[in-house]
């Protein structure tokens, strides 16, 4: 990275912290800090949502999920428009009209304390994981272009969130985010047209598409039904919507951001919003993951993208292996490129025999390239026990830091470090939002004075910051980020949503049934995730637990009203 990276890089994360300060430093009230003045207005609201959901683990991550596994991603947000017509409809409605700060409280209200006090608690699990997911992904960028200890990075990320969070609330967040989103889709924007533009001169786009098209990378919709299949069009309309349902209707991250509108009208609109600009938002960073995947076609790929870590295990006893492995891997690579090479000729020509011929070539080479991967990443393994091989985190980082100009590089590390900034700092407020009123509020010290519960806010912001930097410095994925953040989100919200469901809709169950209910749903769920891993693919998860949660419901109410009646 060149000086001009740098300055772009800090130059853009100072201006939004020093403005996003500057802009809420009024939040002198609960209401205000908490709930942001509710004067945001519809469009204010769906960018802040989508900023809130699109974290750095988005833009670090999806690229590289597409150019392993192609489109077929964008089908996990099939159930997403679905969803925001059902919480517009149904959900939002209750919280205006109950005027709550937090989703957990109408709980109460309609059960009673303990089974308000365990959603809010699976929130605070989840979300608290979940941040220190969004903290690693930026922090593990900076270390790794710096050779820094992840220490060091994740604290002075951490430490920038609190800044502008701890200062301004919900306020500070909902202001910063337009302007991080600008910088996001900005970037990406131009990662996709530096992609194409670097492709060679006799490649035009619809080429690339083509190719892209040949080799299984434009798989948008599969129709195919497994339960272990993550994405296709089932799980995405089905499994997904109720993953939405649950993150947008009853996390609170994301009710805090809509409870902040000027009236139900804004609010509903910028749900709505958030629902019809998601998939197309989704679709441009899958697709600009695609068009890396053919600048790498004609263009010489590591074979290893970590290249931090791929320094150190040459240094280290496996040098000479993993030197021959690399030197087997050009060789391979060179075969793959004239397969590449024939496939667009066939497309010239419209000559589909020489196009299949190629494949045959291309899956060929691409078999012994897989081969010398899983090598390379056993003999990294060796020399550095411990490392995380899983190197798909940083392929499109590989791309911006060898191939974009100076001062674009800066712009997409902004892009990333504000999307970690944007999510992490929703996910703050309402972590301190759920503990103070949730929690601390209700059962440790329920009589206090407004400016007490303020400070108490503060406070809760700052002790789940550093838990969440925690979270990140402790924290080995192995799988690929955005699959992890899912993960752990479809491992409590299917409970989570289950309770809502029987709050809103069966209104004879009461609180006793839906709480044991909710806790054996969350034991089976758990019980999926260690012992069924490999057969029930994760978004079928928030199925489970929320059908668990309203059928056991129904069922321990009815036993319970059969045992009041023989009393």
């Amino acid at each position: 990275m060149s000086i001009v990276d740098w300055f772009v890089l800090f130059g853009t994360l100072t201006f939004i912290v020093l403005y996003g300060t500057w802009k809420s430093r009024g939040s002198k009230n609960m209401e205000s800090y908490l709930k942001g003045d509710q004067q945001l207005k519809w469009w204010m609201i769906g960018v802040s949502i989508m900023a809130t959901q699109a974290s750095a683990v988005t833009f670090l991550s999806t690229p590289g999920q597409a150019i392993e596994d192609g489109m077929r991603f964008i089908q996990f947000y099939f159930g997403l428009p679905l969803a925001m017509v059902i919480i517009s409809v149904t959900m939002l409605p209750i919280y205006y009209k109950l005027k709550v700060y937090t989703a957990y409280e109408y709980l109460e209200t309609r059960f009673d304390l303990k089974t308000r006090t365990l959603a809010a608690i699976l929130f605070l699990i989840l979300r608290g994981l979940s941040a220190g997911i969004t903290l690693f992904a930026p922090a593990l960028v900076l270390a790794t272009i710096l050779g820094w200890n992840i220490f060091f990075t994740t604290l002075l990320i951490g430490v920038l969130v609190i800044i502008y969070t701890v200062s301004g609330g919900s306020n500070a967040v909902s202001i910063t985010q337009r302007y991080q989103m600008t910088v996001i889709l900005g970037g990406m924007i131009l990662a996709g047209i530096m992609a194409f533009a670097l492709l060679p001169n006799d490649i035009s786009f619809i080429d690339s598409v083509k190719v892209a098209g040949e080799l299984g990378k434009l798989n948008m919709v599969t129709t195919d039904f497994s339960w272990s299949d993550r994405y296709n069009i089932w799980s995405g309309l089905l499994a997904s919507t109720f993953l939405f349902l649950s993150y947008f209707g009853t996390d609170q991250s994301q009710v805090a951001r809509y409870l902040g509108g000027k009236s139900l009208t804004e609010s509903r609109m910028g749900l709505i919003f958030n629902g019809l600009l998601k998939i197309p938002m989704q679709f441009l960073i899958l697709f600009i993951g695609v068009l890396v995947f053919v600048f790498y076609l004609f263009n010489q790929p590591p074979v290893f993208h970590n290249q931090v870590l791929l320094t150190q295990a040459r240094q280290a006893q496996s040098g000479t292996e993993i030197s021959l492995l690399e030197t087997e891997f050009n060789k391979v690579y060179e075969i793959k490129r004239f397969a590449v090479q024939q496939i667009v000729k066939g497309i010239h020509q419209d000559n589909k025999n020489d196009i299949r011929d190629a494949k045959e070539l291309y899956f060929l080479s691409k078999h012994k390239e897989d081969s010398i991967k899983t090598k390379t990443k056993n003999a990294i393994a060796r020399a550095i026990p411990g490392a995380k091989t899983q190197d798909k985190d940083y392929i499109f980082l590989n791309f911006v830091l060898h191939y974009l100009p100076h001062g674009v590089i800066g712009l997409l590390l902004a892009v990333m470090f504000s999307a970690a900034m944007s999510s992490m700092s929703s996910e703050l407020n309402a972590l301190a939002s759920t503990t103070t009123i949730d929690v601390y509020k209700r059962i440790v010290k329920p009589e206090a004075a407004p400016a007490h519960y303020l400070s108490s806010s503060k406070w809760f912001t700052i002790m789940w910051s550093l838990l969440a930097m925690g979270f990140a410095m402790l924290a080995n994925f192995a799988e690929n980020l955005i699959q992890f953040v899912n993960i752990v989100g479809s491992l409590f919200y299917g409970t989570i949503l289950g309770i809502f469901l029987v709050a809103f809709y069966i209104k004879h169950v009461k609180s006793n049934a839906v709480f044991w209910a909710a806790v054996i749903a969350e034991s089976v769920v758990l019980a999926c995730y260690f012992y069924f891993y490999e057969q029930i693919a994760f978004l079928y998860y928030n199925i489970i637990g929320c059908s668990v949660v309203v059928t056991l419901s129904v069922i321990f109410q009815l036993f319970d009203s059969e045992k009041i009646k023989a009393e």
